[in-house]
């Protein structure tokens, strides 16, 4: 899995960290996403989807092979 995120789209809510904070941090600037890993480990997924489930403004992609 990689995943991509739109920082133009992203509102700062913050979901994304709480639900993978291995793989998303905020922006101490802008409050905005960081993406901390490309690649997330196989165990990471759940949490991963789960991030971009609940993002309400759908800034992270997951792209699959």
């Amino acid at each position: 899995m990689r995943v991509s995120v739109d920082r133009e789209r992203c509102t700062g809510t913050g979901s994304c960290v709480f639900a993978a904070p291995a793989v998303f941090e905020q922006d101490d600037a802008d409050g905005r996403v960081v993406l901390l890993r490309e690649h997330p480990e196989p165990g990471e997924s759940g949490d991963v989807q789960e991030a971009a489930d609940v993002c309400p403004v759908a800034a992270i992609k997951l792209h699959r092979r």
